[in-house]
């Protein structure tokens, strides 16, 4: 049975799900609402008044350091293409997956907009879209690199102890980096991940990663990190549940200058909230070994 409500303004009312899964409101709460209403302002604007105009937001903090501990995500399109992008139909086989396959357009989350590529970089860059999606290491289950797992579309866990180092565990091909507490080291080998040093600039943990492989994209566009490139990961915890993310990039040949993107991270606080199997691995299987199933076939 459809039923209509509506709320009038400046009222407060409560919604629940009714049976049968239609919403209601239970306008009998309003009442206590709009009593409770004037005291929280109130309230809220002495605080505020006691901080200069700001309210104050109180943070957990875990041997003297903002407390990151959680299960972290975006809410971006970045991971399909880090800078302003339109809506686009799938590359691949859209008479197949129609709009299930398309990309969602997104505002990017490149300060100013554009990768400051130099005359080689875009042209590495150009070659790897029109090889794109097949030759995105995404595809083919390859570990993400940094600052890519970060804004993929699975969560991923901060592990973080009162000292010492700490972990980052993701959801997508159970990847996971150390994050050592320590000045910046040169890596002993190149890695899809890289090797992170941190430390804390007042309350915002700073990450430095170095040793990548020159073999990560960025995005599913064919944005690429280089070989020899520095990430520089700046973690500021906004409050109980937000925080703010920025990565700086740097490889001269590649890059014409730094670069920063940046973005809200979200904290799940579902009850039951925890990382799924995404091992991807068997997923890609026939990308990758493809062909000599067909070699096979062809015997």
């Amino acid at each position: 049975m459809e039923r209509t409500w509506k709320l009038a303004a400046g009222a407060a009312a409560v919604l629940i799900f009714a049976s049968g899964g239609a919403l209601a409101a239970t306008p009998k709460a309003a009442p206590a609402a709009a009593k409770a209403a004037p005291a929280a302002k109130a309230g809220g604007k002495a605080a505020a008044a006691k901080k200069g105009g700001k309210a104050s937001v109180s943070l957990a903090k875990l041997g003297g350091h903002p407390n990151l501990n959680g299960i972290w995500q975006v809410m971006n399109t970045a991971n399909w293409d880090l800078e302003p992008h339109d809506a686009q139909q799938a590359k691949v086989s859209p008479e197949l997956l129609g709009a299930i396959g398309a990309a969602p357009g997104g505002k990017g989350v490149v300060e100013g907009g554009t990768i400051p590529y130099t005359a080689d970089g875009l042209k590495q860059r150009n070659d790897n879209m029109s090889a794109a999606p097949k030759a995105d290491p995404e595809a083919a289950c390859y570990l993400p690199g940094i600052p890519r797992a970060t804004y993929m579309d699975h969560p991923w866990q901060i592990i973080q102890g009162e000292k010492g180092d700490m972990l980052v565990a993701y959801e997508y091909d159970s990847a996971n980096r150390t994050i050592y507490m320590q000045p910046n080291a040169e890596p002993p080998i190149d890695t899809w991940m890289g090797t992170s040093y941190g430390h804390w600039e007042g309350d915002t943990l700073v990450v430095t990663t170095l040793g990548n492989n020159g073999m990560t994209w960025l995005d599913r566009k064919g944005d690429f990190l280089p070989s020899g490139a520095k990430v520089t990961e700046r973690f500021t915890l906004k409050d109980p549940t937000h925080m703010w993310y920025e990565a700086t990039i740097e490889e001269a040949s590649t890059f014409a200058k730094p670069w920063k993107i940046s973005m809200v991270l979200y904290k799940h606080t579902e009850p039951n909230a925890e990382l799924l199997d995404f091992r991807c691995v068997p997923f890609a299987d026939l990308l990758v070994y493809g062909d000599l199933l067909k070699d096979k076939d062809a015997k």
